[in-house]
């Protein structure tokens, strides 16, 4: 929502005075900021995404504010001319934001280029949201290729509100005379979208109640039904002096909870769906209320030049965002060693570069006449053209739309259509762990029936002098192991757990421990594990030690850890391989939870991966996160050395 529309749906008092609810600005900045610290250090903000909500709530009240005023003015609303001023706010800097960004990969980033043909497109006609509940990954997934555009589904929905809405209202306000009776309507649709949010959700899969235009209306309704009971020009300016007082500090109190669920409510628990994001949102939109009254304190306290600046960008700063950070982690790939520089680094830059999209295209675009455009064109190209010097920035732009479109027509449509070597091994390594699988659970059986005291392990693990075959000299010799480890760690049942890190690794696993059964998913994030490892219990499939790599993908809580701790039991060993993401700033707080959760529960053992792989540039593929042929080795021949000693003594 820009400036303007603010001053149109908060233009008439009582007293026939203008007004601009400027403590608005305030409220959005705050939710922009959360937002913000969420993508950029989501282990410390893990509900920094409940910004969204608070956006919805702002835009619900305003918009249906602004429509109330022109039909209690004209008697109608002017559907076109609302459409028009949507197209010409939000199609300008979605737009280079797509061919920048789009340029950007095509030149430096050519990875992240798949499927961008949809995403272009999706984003251009407002139904991104939907496309990412079908092909996009989820928005808690912090790594594994994350797109620069993820952030853009709130702007789909968004406009799928904005053209659906005007129709709304007319039928309301023709057809239900009673205000009340219209925000009630509002308030049981809130309540609907709240039912469907829990009834559709899945901790497999929460893209389709993430994303989805119906499961998110909840905010937007609730402001909606607001702006219908609590209209901005009906407010009066004087109130008694005991309920501002009451009032003021119950916003206070609102506020604290806002920011204390920001810092609790994680959106990977079942907890934000099954009421936490719809508890959010009441509590946003009596903010929202509280703001909005002039007899009231907060809309003066959210109000300060900073606030007021943030606020006036703040479009551009969300737009922005996203592809400034994806694009910085890729450069500068020591993140995690300096966390705090490189976020104030990267923060700078997307105010930076909003700034300068604020001043040369928003503003400009916002006053540009496009029935001229035709004109505006020859204007550029004449020699003798009035523009002077500066028809000569049509060269850089023309050449950055060549690119994109180059990028655009060239890139693969299907993200598995990529063929780098990290790629072309993990599709090998999965069928041939498969393979094995099938193998290894017969052995498993086989080998829980035989002697594995560790006096017995040890006994073997010092006999140097025992046969080995030729393959079994060979991983002797590739891993470092001595013959009586080989023989050791082939009576070891164990049962791997893991991300993408564990499926570049799975076969150098197995070779070492052909009594291992692997289970590794690309993206696979700690929250999924509890039910991996449920399914793996009631098959009969999960072994005595257990060995689990996760956290690459995300930040984890300790009651993420406890859960998996819980879901495989205390009568298991558990090997966590701790996390070498030199990318991410949350490396070091996933490690330290790691360690936590070590010192909390016996059973788990830390395999410090970080440790031995940093300052080790060779042992990666160019990701710097997963192993390449020398790094496999070395991580294998770690956890081997971990496990045999601890099965040993």
């Amino acid at each position: 929502m820009n400036r303007s529309e603010y001053k149109q749906s908060t233009r008439l008092l009582n007293n026939g005075d203008r007004r601009y609810i400027t403590g608005f600005d305030g409220l959005r900045v705050l939710a922009l900021l959360g937002v913000i610290f969420y993508h950029l250090m989501p282990y410390s903000v893990p509900g920094g995404y409940l910004g969204v909500p608070i956006f919805f709530a702002v835009s619900g009240y305003l918009i249906t504010d602004l429509f109330v005023q022109e039909w209690d003015r004209t008697g109608s609303i002017k559907v076109g001319s609302f459409y028009l001023r949507r197209l010409r706010r939000l199609y300008p800097t979605l737009i280079v934001v797509l061919i920048s960004s789009t340029a950007y990969m095509t030149l430096f980033a050519h990875n992240l280029l798949a499927q961008i043909r949809s995403v272009i497109i999706t984003n251009l006609l407002f139904v991104y949201n939907w496309w990412e509940v079908g092909h996009g990954q989820s928005y808690f997934d912090r790594y594994n290729g994350e797109s620069p555009f993820t952030h853009l589904w709130y702007l789909s929905v968004l406009a799928q509100y904005y053209f659906i809405w005007p129709i709304v209202m007319i039928l309301l306000l023709k057809f239900i005379k009673s205000r009340q009776r219209s925000a009630v309507i509002l308030l049981a649709g809130a309540v609907i979208s709240a039912l469907l949010m829990a009834f559709l959700f899945s901790p497999a899969n929460t893209n389709r109640v993430y994303y989805g235009s119906d499961t998110r209306i909840t905010p937007y309704l609730l402001g909606s039904a607001l702006s219908l009971l609590w209209p901005s020009t009906r407010l009066r300016k004087i109130i008694d002096k005991q309920t501002r007082q009451i009032v003021n500090a119950v916003g206070f109190l609102l506020l604290l909870i806002m920011i204390w669920m920001t810092f609790a409510l994680s959106g990977t628990g079942s907890i934000a769906y099954h009421g936490g994001i719809f508890l959010f949102s009441i509590i946003s939109v009596l903010m929202v209320g509280i703001v909005a009254h002039p007899g009231f304190g907060w809309d003066k306290w959210l109000t300060n030049p900073v606030f007021k600046w943030l606020g006036s960008r703040s479009y551009a700063i969300y737009m922005y965002q996203f592809p400034v950070m994806i694009f910085y982690e890729q450069v500068f790939t020591n993140i995690a060693a300096h966390p705090v520089l490189n976020i104030i680094a990267e923060i700078l830059i997307i105010l930076a570069i909003s700034e300068l999209s604020y001043r040369f295209v928003e503003i400009p675009l916002a006053k540009f006449n496009y029935r001229d455009t035709w004109g505006f064109i020859k204007s550029v190209v004449q020699p003798s053209s009035s523009l002077g010097w500066k028809r000569y920035l049509a060269i850089p732009i023309v050449l950055v739309i060549g690119i994109a479109g180059t990028g655009a027509i060239t890139a693969p449509t299907n993200p598995s259509k990529n063929t780098d070597a990290l790629q072309t091994k993990l599709k090998k390594d999965s069928k041939k762990t498969n393979q094995k699988n099938a193998e290894v659970l017969k052995k498993q059986k086989k080998a829980t029936k035989e002697s594995n005291e560790s006096s017995a392990l040890s006994k073997i693990r010092n006999n140097n002098k025992v046969k080995l075959s030729k393959q079994e000299t060979a991983l002797k010799k590739q891993y470092g192991l001595t013959p009586g480890e080989i023989k050791v760690a082939e009576k070891i049942p164990l049962t791997g757990i893991g991300d993408s890190v564990m499926a570049d690794t799975s076969q150098d696993i197995q070779d070492i421990f052909t009594n291992a059964y692997v289970d590794a998913k690309v993206g696979r994030q700690v929250w999924d594990a509890p039910d991996v490892i449920s399914s793996l219990k009631s098959q009969g499939n999960l072994s005595k030690n257990v060995l689990i790599n996760l956290g690459t993908n995300s930040p984890m809580t300790l009651a993420q850890v406890k859960d998996v701790e819980n879901a495989v039991g205390k009568d298991h060993n558990i090997y966590w391989v701790n996390v070498h993401v030199p990318t991410q700033a949350w490396q070091g707080e996933v490690n330290t939870t790691l360690q936590k959760a070590a010192k909390k529960y016996s059973n788990i053992k830390i395999i410090d991966w970080n440790a031995l792989a940093s300052n080790q540039p060779t042992w990666f593929y160019g990701d710097h996160v997963h192993p390449n042929q020398v790094g496999s080795v070395q991580y294998t021949k770690l956890i081997a050395h971990k496990i045999i000693d601890d099965q040993t003594k």
